[in-house]
């Protein structure tokens, strides 16, 4: 799931900012499973360590922010996605 959430939390920072928090209850609507703090913080420091968010205090919340590298890293997924089940899709 590790690819799996990173791609969720890319592609939510792409549409507005988000705390952790926010990010695993937007993960939980589409999944209908909302990730733990376990799983969600590591993958953030990751991508964090990776340059593709970036954060900012917002009292005591971290709001994480998508990054040029970060955005770059979604739209090869998108596009890798894409090239590997176009067939899914077509009709």
């Amino acid at each position: 799931m590790r690819g799996y959430l990173s791609f969720l939390i890319l592609w939510l920072l792409s549409k507005k900012p988000l705390a952790g928090s926010e990010l695993a209850e937007e993960i939980g609507k589409r999944k209908g499973v909302r990730p733990n703090p376990g799983t969600i913080y590591p993958t953030l420091a990751d991508l964090s360590h990776r340059k593709a968010v970036s954060f900012k205090m917002q009292g005591k919340k971290k709001v994480y922010s998508l990054t040029p590298k970060g955005r770059q890293m979604l739209q090869e997924s998108v596009d890798f996605f894409c090239h590997c089940f176009h067939d899914v899709f077509s009709k």
